[in-house]
């Protein structure tokens, strides 16, 4: 918004138990976290805290408001952006939700009717939508960094880790920025069998458990703490074994990689297993439930896309139908028509 319009003045609120709490304090951004808190319910016990939270919340965002009664409100989704959603709402102050995920949460479901704007990362979310007579509903895609254009030369991506420029494929393995030791596992007890001939990859194992891996690292299986730029990766890869989440595939997409995913199953009302599903419906990826993941079945999975060069073929060009690379640009765009209709 602000490469759009320098005069725009953002305005985070976020919650004092959320990443944005070591994030936010490092950004040039003004914000306040709040006592936030989601619905709990497994513990529906400890919904005092929930209650109490909103209380002192909304008590906060009334001080600021009076301070300065914004333009709009753009919602997230999470049970962070609920109060002031639901501020907006009650004060009249225009609002806009974007929704992530193929299976929306419960604030983007409720909100959603009285939303002026509604800018979905999955077509899939449209379906289970409610949206006012006045909502705009957006087949959007994720706000992300779309990929340099034209995409990087892939031989020279790949002579940079050291593989062949022409003649094989490369996966990359990527568990998320914290890792995933269930992936990690079976990934080592693939290598330790043998990957298969002509294949070579990229292996971010996440920092707290690179060491456990580091030693499996080969010339064909490069292993990495942490992958930064991802960019470098992605020049790379021929397709990918990857988690459910909503960036990361929205990622994947833009670079026309098509994943493997593993859902994580204890991600919030299982949404990255309504991803992976969404993507396998599209012919863009395959799914399988972590439950489901062993060294047999991963082997299985990738020599299929190795001997069948138009299955990948097939994936690759269903993944990129998905691509919504410059997304944050058209969310921003329509976002500003709003606060100027």
């Amino acid at each position: 918004m602000q490469r759009i319009n320098p005069d725009v003045k953002p305005f985070f609120i976020g919650a004092e138990r959320g990443i944005e709490k070591s994030v936010l304090p490092s950004t040039e951004f003004p914000h306040a976290l709040l006592d936030l808190h989601p619905l709990y319910r497994a513990r529906p016990w400890e919904n005092w805290k929930t209650l109490r939270g909103a209380w002192t919340a909304w008590s906060r965002l009334g001080k600021l408001v009076a301070a300065g009664r914004p333009a709009c409100v753009v919602g997230t989704g999470g049970y962070a952006s609920a109060i002031a959603l639901g501020y907006a709402a009650m004060h009249g102050i225009p609002y806009a939700v974007q929704e992530q995920n193929s299976f929306p949460g419960l604030t983007t479901k409720f909100f959603s009717r009285f939303a002026r704007q509604v800018h979905n990362g999955f077509p899939e979310a449209a379906s289970h939508l409610k949206p006012g007579k006045r909502t705009q509903l957006f087949d959007s895609g994720n706000p992300i960094e779309p990929p340099p254009d034209p995409l990087p030369d892939r031989s020279l991506a790949r002579a940079a880790w050291g593989f062949p420029p022409d003649g094989r494929r490369v996966m990359l393995i990527y568990g998320g920025s914290q890792g995933s030791k269930a992936i990690n596992d079976v990934v080592a007890g693939w290598v330790k069998k043998g990957i298969p001939d002509g294949l070579y990859a990229i292996w971010a194992t996440g920092r707290n458990t690179h060491a456990d891996y580091a030693s499996l690292e080969t010339e064909r299986v490069r292993i990495r703490a942490y992958l930064s730029p991802m960019s470098e990766a992605y020049s790379a890869a021929d397709f990918a074994l990857s988690r459910g989440g909503a960036m990361a595939t929205a990622e994947l997409c833009a670079w026309g990689i098509p994943p493997i995913v593993i859902p994580l199953p204890t991600a919030a009302a299982d949404h990255q297993t309504a991803n992976a599903r969404a993507l396998a419906a599209a012919g863009a990826a395959e799914f399988i439930p972590q439950s489901s993941l062993t060294v047999e079945a991963l082997d299985r999975s990738v020599r299929a896309l190795l001997e069948d060069s138009a299955l990948l073929e097939q994936r690759s060009a269903a993944v990129l139908r998905r691509a919504r690379p410059h997304a944050a640009d058209e969310i921003a765009r329509k976002i500003l028509d709003m606060t100027m209709a």
